[in-house]
């Protein structure tokens, strides 16, 4: 099959595919660029379709997606984003981080950029501000990561959990949002009288090394960072999968992690999130300037719980608790 080229328009802005004098134009291009693996951020695929479908785009038909996967290797960044570049996409989503973000804005000044992160894109040099972004960079910003509330999650539904487990990023991965939670996570623990023991991983190993010692010291509970590294669907799955093998109740921002046999998520709504991106997209296909377009921030926060899993851990589930719950997963 002939690889598809996209054609720019004068201006900017993306025309909607047609036919003229019997000649189909190529459709616009959307790159999709991620720091993590294919399976990672459950739901941020099915997010962007769902807010380009009701603006009126629809994938095959008048626009195509083109991805890149950092896959964790953050150094291939820089090659990916100039690769994508090179494609010359109408407008470029990114996901997966503010490495990611920072390598995609680095690649080029003129392609519209769409970001969905968790980093103040401010403080990254990405924008101007938030309300008037200038330049070719907007996005959605998921701005609460709940490290705080999660502990008092674990704490309530686990009361027993003297000593909770807290799984990081290492050196390899770490930054000012990680250490921002650690100090978040470590001040609600105190304040629920809670021993708190840290640990790092920047590897599959290292998820084990931290397994092994934290069920030798008899950890009670586990929280786990918000961090792209643990968000691909097989680090959620093992860290998931040890967890219920040791019985140890787990917490995490993603549905994922339950769904997979963990204990319960609570953050935002990845899905909701990059419906967000996708209007964004939508709009900038349309012609508006991304430097026009304000930044918006996801707000849709979603607790949810397996209660197999629960079952399994010999927890009960208060009504109370059961009233705040998003999804049960059975």
């Amino acid at each position: 099959m002939k690889r598809r080229e996209f054609i720019a328009c004068i201006g900017g802005a993306v025309a909607w595919p047609h036919l003229a004098r019997g000649q189909p134009r190529a459709l616009p291009v959307i790159g999709f660029f991620h720091g993590n693996k294919p399976g990672g951020d459950a739901g941020a695929r099915d997010g962007i379709r769902a807010g380009l479908r009701a603006a009126g785009f629809i994938e095959g038909k008048n626009f195509v997606f083109e991805y890149r996967w950092a896959e964790k290797h953050f150094d291939r960044n820089a090659a990916l984003a100039a690769d994508l570049v090179s494609r010359k996409p109408a407008v470029i989503i990114v996901g997966g981080g503010s490495a990611t973000a920072l390598a995609t804005k680095g690649a080029t000044s003129t392609i519209p950029i769409v970001l969905a992160f968790g980093s103040d894109p401010v403080e990254l040099g990405l924008a101007a501000s938030l309300s008037d972004p200038g330049g070719n960079v907007t996005g959605v910003i998921f701005r609460g990561q709940h490290a705080g509330e999660r502990v008092k999650l674990l704490a309530e539904l686990a009361p027993q959990a003297k000593t909770i487990a807290y799984l990081r990023t290492g050196p390899a991965y770490s930054n000012a949002v990680t250490e921002d939670q650690t100090a978040e996570v470590a001040a609600a623990a105190q304040g629920l009288g809670r021993q708190l023991l840290v640990f790092k991983a920047d590897s599959k190993a290292d998820i084990d090394a931290a397994f092994k010692t934290l069920v030798s010291k008899k950890a009670d509970a586990l929280d786990i960072a918000a961090h792209p590294f643990f968000d691909d669907d097989e680090t959620i799955g093992h860290i998931a999968a040890l967890s219920l093998r040791h019985k140890i109740p787990g917490i995490f921002i993603q549905r994922a992690f339950p769904a997979a046999g963990g204990l319960m998520s609570y953050g935002e709504s990845y899905a909701e999130g990059f419906r967000h991106a996708g209007a964004l997209v939508a709009r900038i296909l349309k012609g508006e300037k991304p430097g026009d377009i304000p930044f918006d921030e996801s707000t849709k926060v979603e607790l949810i719980i397996n209660g197999k899993t629960a079952k399994t851990l010999g927890l009960a589930v208060p009504q109370s608790f059961l009233n705040r719950v998003s999804e049960v997963i059975e």
